[in-house]
């Protein structure tokens, strides 16, 4: 499907009959010569020329390259007719006047879809009724500014976080969130988030870019986050982590806990172990998500089967009960969130099985007090026991800002279960392992201060940043010294 398809389902929905194109600025709309209310942002350059020359005869794409203005037509089985001028010269710009005999269909499917099932996002998804072509306009502008997110609320400007820091995206407020995401959601949806539930779903869009959508409510009325999501699970190496963790994806059985706070990149780094699990050791990953977010290609000798929690299995507890059934090597729970799918994920570590999990937690400590903490006092003891037998290792992490250009850089703290460790869970001492992430260097582990104290003297963060970031500030100091 030609990328330049959604502006031409604009023209049809919003009854123009021309949109004129220019390199850097808002495409604007017009309906004779009355021009018609648009929120677009503007369009970068790159992406405006790919969308003119992919549409493009090779022989007006010729004369585009010469330096010339192009003429043709292009003819949508859907959409109708549209007459195409454009040149690429001294910036580009395009005008697409819509032939009026041409007549528009009445329901038009929209170029974004849910993702219904976990197919690598390269295979074509389920066309359906799908979100306007101003959502995917304004998620087109996320992905060119590189950013990670996008907000939208009812009466406000879009914005987007870009490297860690919210820019507005435009000047004008965007069409209603209702308008904009309301054809990805069904009836019961919708009743959810009227009622003040929140919504997660996972879109794709032509060409393989997915997003993580949560829609929910609040005081400007509806509003929406959309995390924009790599296509596959990344490797190791590819996520600059300045701590060997591939040993972990290689245990045969335990568990390992991504922890930090929200945005800290932990989805990611669990799926990059997870990744390298299935390309060292094979068999069967099982994962549970709420929603997808990483693809996985199995490799020779591997399985993968990734279940949504509200669209394959109900809820994280029921998914990992079957999953125990399901024969699996390696297990990826998205988020442990309540007691119930703590329990169930300890004791497939305990059975035999390598479980990937993440937590909202500050720091590896924090992670393992809330993990007991969970739990009444009674029962805490005996979580302690069995937390001690299957951990691995905690792994908290941080995005920062790099002071050497765009970008941020990860840091981490890396808490191995040595016997020590395992004395001081079971014992309930906490407060204790702090000085055994100290002392634990041999063993592979890394403090917070450590890990902002190299990035520091490598130039990839300033001293600034090292100190907000830091827990403990006489510890970075005593690294710094």
């Amino acid at each position: 499907m030609p990328r330049i398809d959604p502006l031409l389902r604009m023209i049809v929905q919003q009854g123009g009959t021309e949109m004129r194109l220019a390199a850097n600025e808002a495409p604007s709309l017009f309906h004779g010569k009355t021009q018609l209310r648009l929120f677009l942002p503007p369009m970068g350059e790159a992406l405006l020329r790919e969308m003119v020359l992919e549409l493009a005869p090779a022989d007006q794409a010729a004369l585009m390259h010469a330096g010339q203005t192009a003429g043709f037509s292009h003819l949508d089985a859907e959409l109708g007719g549209f007459e195409v001028e454009a040149s690429v010269a001294d910036g580009v710009r395009a005008t697409l006047r819509r032939q009026v005999q041409a007549e528009a269909p009445s329901e038009v499917p929209g170029p974004i879809a849910p993702l219904t099932d976990a197919t690598p996002p390269t295979r074509p998804t389920r066309r359906g009724k799908g979100a306007t072509p101003a959502l995917y306009a304004l998620l087109e502008a996320a992905v060119q500014r590189g950013a990670t997110d996008l907000h939208l609320a009812d009466g406000e400007p879009p914005r987007v976080r870009v490297d860690g820091r919210l820019v507005a995206l435009g000047a004008d407020p965007t069409d209603p969130v209702q308008t904009l995401i309301g054809p990805l959601l069904d009836d019961a949806a919708r009743k959810q988030v009227d009622a003040g539930r929140s919504i997660d779903r996972s879109v794709a869009v032509p060409g393989g870019q997915r997003f993580r959508l949560n829609v929910y409510r609040c005081a400007q009325g509806w509003a929406a986050a959309l995390r924009v999501l790599r296509k596959g699970a990344p490797r190791l190496s590819e996520l600059g982590l300045p701590a060997d963790l591939s040993p972990l994806a290689e245990r045969p059985h335990g568990l390992v806990v991504i922890c930090g706070p929200t945005g800290a990149g932990k989805t990611t780094t669990c799926a990059a172990l997870a990744r390298h699990a299935l390309e060292r050791r094979g068999g069967l990953l099982v994962t549970l998500e709420e929603p997808i977010e990483y693809t996985f290609d199995a490799p020779a000798g591997a399985l993968v089967r990734q279940r949504e929690v509200g669209r394959h299995v109900t809820d994280f507890a029921t998914g990992l009960r079957d999953a125990l059934r399901e024969d699996p090597d390696l297990l990826l729970v998205g988020e442990m969130r309540d007691p119930e799918t703590i329990e169930l994920a300890l004791t497939a570590a305990e059975t035999g099985h390598l479980v990937l999990t993440t937590l909202h937690a500050r720091s590896a400590s924090s992670a393992l007090e809330r993990i007991v903490d969970a739990y009444p006092a009674a029962r805490q003891p005996w979580i302690r026991g069995q937390l001690a037998g299957v951990l691995e290792a905690v792994v908290s992490q941080r995005l920062l800002p790099r002071a050497d250009g765009p970008g941020r850089v990860v840091a981490v703290e890396v808490l191995r279960a040595t016997h020590n460790v395992q004395s001081l869970i079971r014992e309930g001492r906490t407060a204790h392992l702090q000085s055994a992430l100290q002392a634990g260097r041999e063993a592979g582990m890394v403090t917070l201060e450590k890990s902002l104290a190299d990035l520091l003297a490598c130039g990839a963060i300033t001293r600034a940043t090292a100190e907000a970031a830091a827990p403990d500030a006489a510890s970075l100091a005593g690294y710094l010294r």
